[in-house]
């Protein structure tokens, strides 16, 4: 399959090797990019526990001045690319959860105690779900530090556009809602929608799905797990 990898360059980079492992050909066109806030303060504090939410949050932190008091404290990702981050940065004790914000609040109301000292969530400057919320509820104390700030592409890259035009693709990976929705934004607004109806959108989640609104894709497939392994599953005949 022709399939439309639309993810920050850093992300699509990786994505784009494991579909041509898989044997289909990826066409790269980020509808986001990241900027790392590295003036950004860590607060100095006994954190319990460092939370986070995306593989961004951890290259941001990783980069950070101030990182290399954190690499001993525990750390809870959202899912195995996030761990797998961490790790690289060389944090030494990282958990993953399922997937999502609610897998992670679950791992943290399991794994730590609202007694155990503060949360640190290292997060974007925009955040999917209410994580801080869902655990103040159960009595933790949460603080969010924005390290990065995903941009939206105020037009659909010309390598998308092109494809989609041409008709030559047969469909795109989608990660988050925020990407489903900037991605079908954009779609409009180059008046490409009928291109659409000849594709599948590939989502991780049915928040994904869902997000696309009235778009008028052929097929909408969901993954298994907000997993981008169970994303790829899809793609199997």
């Amino acid at each position: 399959m022709r399939l439309l990898v639309i993810r920050p360059e850093q992300d699509a980079a990786e994505l784009a090797r494991l579909l041509a492992e898989r044997g289909h050909e990826a066409m790269v066109a980020p509808v986001m990019s990241v900027r790392f806030l590295d003036d950004a303060e860590l607060p100095a504090r006994a954190w319990q526990a460092l939370l986070v939410t995306s593989a961004n949050g951890a290259r941001a932190l990783a980069r950070h001045a101030q990182a290399a008091v954190l690499r001993d404290v525990r750390v809870l990702a959202v899912g195995p690319a996030s761990a797998r981050a961490m790790r690289d940065a060389g944090f030494r004790r990282v958990e993953a959860a399922g997937g999502d914000a609610d897998a992670l609040a679950a791992l943290a109301r399991r794994d730590l105690s609202p007694d155990g000292g503060p949360l640190l969530h290292v997060a974007g400057t925009i955040v999917a779900g209410d994580l801080k919320g869902a655990l103040a509820a159960h009595g933790f104390e949460v603080e969010r530090v924005a390290l990065y700030e995903a941009e939206a592409a105020d037009r659909l890259p010309e390598t998308a556009r092109a494809a989609l035009a041409g008709g030559g693709m047969d469909g795109v990976l989608l990660h988050s809602p925020r990407t489903a929705r900037i991605f079908a934004s954009l779609v409009r607004a180059a008046g490409l929608e009928a291109a659409l109806a000849r594709m599948t959108a590939f989502c991780l989640s049915q928040a994904v799905a869902e997000a696309l609104g009235g778009t008028n894709f052929l097929t909408v497939k969901i993954a298994a797990r907000p997993e981008q392994a169970a994303l790829l599953d899809l793609l199997e005949p």
